[in-house]
Parts: structure tokens; C-alpha cells; sequence
């Protein structure tokens, strides 16, 4: 991958998400599906500006919808968990 930016596609904003950030300091992510946790904590700590101290990654499989008589499949992709180290937080995230 080229950039940081290739990695780290969006922020997930979702409540579990919102939840596990002011429970736990872990933000999340989805990021390349050929992106593994070195590139993904590289990125993040790069964009951000901030120390990561864990991440955890899981591919979402999509979902088979079907519209009339066809059916179809959503793409699959992949989400991660960061975790901060203590102290640190992510400023696009609060106040959401």
C-alpha cells in the first residue's frame, strides 16, 4: 500500500463502537482487507498522532440480499480495533 490513507479507509461510527471508546480507549476502524496490524498501527499512529498499544482486526463477511428473484452478495471487508495508550485520544471522535 502506498499511504496511510490506503490503510485506513474510514472511522466506524456505531454505538458498540461509541461504547468501546469511552469504556475501553479503543477506536474502530475499517481499513484494507490486505492490510495486517503492523500497517494498520503504523497508519493510525501516523494520521492521528497518537500511540496505539493494541489492535485487533476481523474480516465482515457480506451478506447474501436478494432482489426478486436474483440474489446478490455485499463485499466483504475488514474492521479494526485500535487501542490507545492511556492518555491519548483521537479528536474526530469526540463529541459524536
Amino acid at each position: 500500500m502506498k499511504s496511510e490513507f490506503d490503510v485506513v479507509l474510514r472511522p466506524i461510527i456505531s454505538e458498540k463502537a461509541d461504547w468501546q471508546r469511552e469504556e475501553d480507549n479503543v477506536y474502530t476502524f475499517e481499513v484494507h482487507q490486505a492490510a495486517n496490524k503492523f500497517q494498520v498501527k503504523h497508519a493510525v499512529e501516523r494520521i492521528y498522532n497518537v500511540e496505539v498499544a493494541d489492535v485487533r482486526t476481523i474480516v465482515v463477511r457480506g451478506k447474501v440480499k436478494r432482489v426478486g428473484k436474483t440474489f446478490g452478495k455485499k463485499r466483504n471487508w475488514k474492521k479494526a480495533f485500535v487501542m490507545l495508550r492511556e492518555g491519548h485520544t483521537i479528536e474526530l471522535f469526540e463529541g459524536v
